[in-house]
């Protein structure tokens, strides 16, 4: 079989709100293993940020102090390779080393995925995929521009607190927009290019058709002119 990765993206902004408000709500991730290397991360790796059975009622304030939260960069950890750094021991390299390495390995990995899309892009992500794999969506992509992310109400100090706890994000996903756009781009000349060379084609075989219906034509107006002729000599 083949297999095809495939991710979609989005604002770390929203995502990281979108999540927050999730926890909020008492969602959890405590199926999680966590698998690297084989292993799950030991409770001194990756300690809990609550007590109890979930982390519901959770203030956004609270959400952004725990630096164990695995909200934070979330979308570069789950696309780079966590075994380069030393999983989640984080005694294996220094904090800037680890960083480097990790946003480098989530930006390979989404370029050599076979395909990948922008929330906030949906139809040009619709077009992409089909064009990817060849395969055509009964309706279109509905953009959704208003949701709980959206209706949550913060200030502009909060907003750069959450892109400072999501820099690595923040980079990956600039790095992704403009890698998506180029992509869309390439593939709408693509298309252009193709279209053209088919008309192209189909002028050219309307040209053949009609010089082939040229001379039957001719030939069919000469033999009325010599019948007419011929009868008029008779008469």
């Amino acid at each position: 079989r083949n297999f095809y990765y495939i991710t979609m993206l989005r604002d770390p902004v929203s995502r990281y709100l979108s999540e927050w408000k999730h926890v909020q709500r008492g969602a959890t991730w405590k199926t999680s293993l966590h698998m690297c290397d084989g292993r799950s991360p030991t409770p001194d790796e990756l300690p809990t940020c609550y007590e109890g059975d979930d982390w519901s009622g959770v203030s956004l304030q609270e959400f952004m102090d725990c630096s164990y939260n695995l909200a934070s960069n979330r979308q570069v950890r789950m696309l780079a390779d966590l075994s380069l750094v030393g999983c989640y021991n984080l005694t294996f390299m220094n904090e800037s080393e680890r960083n480097m390495i990790l946003l480098q390995s989530a930006k390979n990995n989404l370029k050599n995925m076979a395909f990948f899309g922008l929330t906030e892009f949906q139809r040009k992500t619709q077009y992409l995929f089909e064009r990817t794999f060849n395969l055509k969506f009964i309706s279109p992509f509905t953009q959704f521009n208003v949701t709980r992310a959206s209706n949550v109400d913060i200030g502009e100090d909060v907003r750069q607190r959450i892109e400072e706890l999501n820099f690595l994000d923040v980079q990956l996903y600039e790095y992704a927009k403009d890698l998506f756009l180029q992509r869309f781009q390439y593939s709408k000349q693509e298309e252009h290019q193709k279209n053209r060379l088919k008309r192209r084609e189909e002028r050219r075989l309307l040209r053949e058709q009609r010089a082939h219906q040229w001379p039957r034509e001719e030939a069919a107006e000469v033999a009325v002119t010599e019948d007419y002729n011929s009868q008029v000599a008779r008469w």
